[in-house]
């Protein structure tokens, strides 16, 4: 919505004004000088810019600064309430869905089963619906911009279109346009990566900001890696980075995958695999929750199979702590809240086959985000994204033509 013309900022308020909101983002109030001390401009061109802010909506007035005498100062921070995120982590077996601010603060959220082989229509239909549910059910949400969508799928996505690409798991979903399917029902940025990418972020932003260099495993039906170095998200060139799954492990040689593949870690101890073991060795689990639960009782079976699949995920891990040299390994997935069980077998291998100079300072631990790192994720690659220098600019300049 264009801004009316007695508040249509000049081109030089504009100018640059996205890189003095990147400088807000941190969350920490400050006042006009503060800023034109830490920016080197005159105070002048602060305020304007700083006026131009303010009119969006994007920050706001949080009280005000002590005093040296004369009227106090007002200290300025970054508004989370100005737009909503919508949030979705869809699963192979379950979706989640959350509206959040611009904090990645979750206003409320909603879980449901499905499958995902039900195809890309009948699951994203859903899951809109779930999202107009939502923000339906909060009133004071009326109005407010939706500033865009994130969305993790458990499977291959090539970064640049959102597009599944020969997605193991994820039947129908081939090549299928998730982004313009989203746009042409919601009328906002789509932004799509594929699930560990996002638990990532989530992880990393939520309860890590200060490791730069971490990362995130996901072992559950599959086994993935997002990767965090120098602070930020390594896709690789198309997306492709981080899919141990896939990697050939030397105890899988005769063992097929979903792939097509075999060999792989994922077909020695994805979800299926350990669930299958357990079954052949007389003991009922028919998914990964039943032989945690079977674990977490104490079934000296289950804690076997799942220190061992720790054993061969840290094999493969060994191998990403010499090449990247993380400073924290994060563990998450279905499998993760076996307790200590998975994340022995995993310390056992990396700690033995790792250079010493890697692993001194090297943590391993289980997510602190656990099933919320997901939707944590998504909502902060739309953040990520909508809120950069580049895009506050653009949007600013947008309303006022």
């Amino acid at each position: 919505m264009p801004l009316p013309a007695a508040t249509m900022p000049s081109t030089t308020a504009l100018s640059h004004v996205g890189d003095l909101f990147q400088i807000l983002r941190d969350g920490l109030p400050r006042t006009r000088a503060e800023l034109a001390a830490s920016t080197g401009l005159a105070r002048s061109t602060v305020a304007a810019r700083i006026d131009v802010l303010l009119a969006s909506g994007l920050i706001a007035t949080v009280g005000d600064a002590a005093s040296s005498g004369g009227r106090p100062p007002s200290r300025i921070a970054v508004n989370p309430s100005a737009r909503i995120v919508l949030a979705f982590d869809i699963g192979a077996s379950h979706c989640v869905v959350a509206v959040t601010d611009l904090a990645s603060t979750v206003i409320d959220s909603s879980t449901f089963d499905m499958d995902i082989a039900a195809g890309p229509e009948v699951v994203l239909d859903r899951a809109l619906t779930a999202a107009r549910s939502l923000i339906a059910a909060h009133p004071q949400l009326s109005g407010i911009e939706l500033a865009g969508i994130g969305i993790g799928l458990p499977g291959p996505v090539e970064h640049d279109s959102g597009r599944p690409i020969n997605p193991p798991i994820m039947p129908g979903w081939d090549g299928f346009d998730v982004v313009d399917y989203v746009q042409s029902r919601f009328n906002c940025p789509v932004f799509v990566d594929n699930d560990v990418n996002i638990m990532a972020l989530g992880e990393r932003s939520t309860h890590w900001p200060g490791q730069d260099n971490l990362l995130f495993v996901k072992v559950s039906t599959g086994i993935g890696v997002g990767i965090i170095s120098s602070g930020l998200l390594q896709r690789g060139a198309v997306g492709a980075a981080g899919d141990i799954g896939h990697v050939r492990v030397a105890d899988a040689n005769d063992v097929v995958c979903v792939c097509g593949n075999t060999g792989c870690l994922e077909a020695l101890v994805g979800g299926p695999a350990i669930t299958a073991r357990l079954q052949a060795d007389g003991v009922s689990a028919q998914n990964v929750r039943e032989v945690v639960e079977l674990a977490r009782a104490r079934n000296p079976k289950a804690i076997a199979v799942i220190r061992q699949a720790g054993r061969e995920i840290g094999t493969v891990l060994a191998t990403c702590v010499n090449l990247l040299n993380p400073s924290i390994i994060v563990i998450g997935g279905g499998l993760a809240l076996a307790d200590e069980h998975l994340l022995a077998g995993i310390r056992e291998i990396v700690y033995q086959r790792s250079l010493p100079l890697s692993t001194a300072n090297l943590q391993i631990v289980s997510s602190r985000a656990m099933d919320t790192a997901g939707i944590l994720g998504a909502s902060s690659l739309v953040i990520g994204q909508v809120m950069s220098a580049e895009a506050i600019e653009s949007h600013l300049l947008h309303r006022t033509a």
